[in-house]
Order: structure tokens, then sequence, then C-alpha cells
């Protein structure tokens, strides 16, 4: 099973949504957004630019 977006309204009206790994666990999640078109961009987004993202680990482990 792949990871999903689960898309939730808020008790004030906004719109945020988690992405989930296979095992259900929250791996990321979103800002608030003011309606639900805005929110699934957000989701279109993360699907666009996510695929190609790169590490930039600022630790200061080695």
């Amino acid at each position: 099973m792949p990871g999903k977006f689960v898309l939730t309204k808020s008790e004030s009206g906004k719109f945020h949504f988690n992405l989930l790994a296979t095992n259900g666990q929250v791996i990321a999640t979103s800002q608030m957004y003011a309606t639900k078109g805005s929110a699934l961009n957000g989701i279109d987004s993360v699907r666009t630019v996510a695929e190609g993202a790169t590490l930039d680990d600022q630790t200061t482990e080695s």
C-alpha cells in the first residue's frame, strides 16, 4: 500500500492535510489553508516537488 494524503477540515473551517507513510504514521503536515482548493493545490505541489527533492543536512553530526 502506498502512502496517502489525508485532507481534513478544522472546527474553524480551515483545511490541512497530512501525508501518511505506508504504516499509517504521519510523516508531513501542511499549513492551514482557507479553502479546500488551496489545500488540494498544496497536495499537488508536494506530489510534484517532493519527487525530486534533495537532502540539505545541516546537522553537526558526522
